[in-house]
């Protein structure tokens, strides 16, 4: 046995401390290198476990649907499914040629009504005149009538002939008057008639209350609006909220314009830090949204809390969030 072993050492010269060496290294390395990896899955499931969340939920945003204000034809809209657009940005309007129309018929009514206004002092200027030489002469019959050269029924007529100009000139000022009256009244109708209009073409731009991102598209160009139409829905999208529940204990901790701390899942084991702002807090219980965890916590009555998160373009409608006092 003692010769085999030897032959077996004098075959195999090359085997010896060098293999044996580089076999320990290969191992060391691989074990390090094992550690290593555990280490890291370790490392990642402290991060993503690091925090204990108070509460959860999903992230929602403000949405409108906006509406056409007037009817006709849409001979204009330039809008796209994920357009950012700005508050009041024309962003295509409905044909006004109708309205347009009606307009001008409108102003050229109201300057020919116009036109029908009495210059009260011009058409009254002749019995004011009669009046003064009425006047006049009743001065000069007065004279004459001390003198004893004029009767008093001249003095009398001339009296009577002064009463009667006066009442006329009175009752033409006051049927003038009326008349300026009644014109003015058409006049001011027809301007409101006029404001109405231009509301109706102001009302026929098609534009965005809100900036935000153009979510979903109702109509094209060519169709036919009327008032009430969906034309388009639009969220505000840079400031997002996330809606959680609490119970009826966490709702002594938290109140309104209160600093939380915000995460949103980020890829299949990572989570992303926000700051957030409670601006919401029901004041009435309900039960727990059948989307949230299991059976019996669902028959729990918790409150509904709205925190409002600043979006850094990372966060989406529907992705799910958890708050952290």
């Amino acid at each position: 046995m003692k010769n085999v072993s030897k032959n077996k050492l004098i075959m195999f010269p090359n085997v010896g401390n060098g293999e044996v060496k580089n076999d320990n290294h290969l191992t060391l390395v691989t074990c390090q290198l094992f550690a290593v990896i555990i280490f890291s899955v370790l490392l990642i499931a402290c991060n993503r476990k690091h925090h204990q969340a108070d509460a959860s939920g999903v992230f929602e945003a403000k949405e409108i649907l906006v509406s056409a204000k007037g009817s006709g034809e849409i001979f204009a809209f330039n809008l796209e499914e994920g357009q950012q657009v700005v508050a009041l940005e024309p962003l295509g309007y409905i044909d006004t040629t109708q309205l347009y129309l009606k307009k001008l018929q409108l102003q050229l009514s109201a300057k020919a009504i116009k036109n029908q206004l009495v210059d009260i002092s011009k058409q009254t200027a002749a019995l004011e005149q009669q009046i003064e030489t009425a006047k006049t002469e009743k001065k000069r019959i007065e004279n004459l009538f001390k003198s004893e050269a004029a009767t008093p029924k001249q003095l009398d007529d001339v009296n009577a002939q002064i009463a009667v100009l006066e009442k006329q000139l009175e009752a033409a000022k006051t049927s003038m008057t009326q008349a300026n009256n009644g014109v003015s009244d058409t006049e001011s109708s027809m301007a409101v008639q006029i404001a109405q209009i231009n509301d109706q073409i102001k009302n026929s731009i098609i534009q965005s209350p809100i900036n935000g991102t153009i979510l979903t598209k109702y109509a094209e160009q060519g169709e036919l609006a009327m008032p009430g139409k969906v034309l388009f829905k639009v969220a505000d999208m840079e400031n997002i909220f996330l809606r959680v529940y609490v119970t009826a204990d966490q709702l002594t901790n938290v109140k309104t314009g209160q600093q939380v701390t915000v995460f949103a899942d980020q890829g299949k084991s990572d989570q992303k830090k926000y700051e957030g702002t409670i601006t919401w807090i029901s004041d009435k219980a309900e039960f727990t949204p059948k989307t949230i965890l299991t059976k019996n916590e669902r028959a729990s009555l918790v409150y509904a809390i709205k925190v409002l998160v600043k979006n850094d373009g990372y966060l989406r409608k529907g992705m799910y969030g958890e708050m952290q006092n």
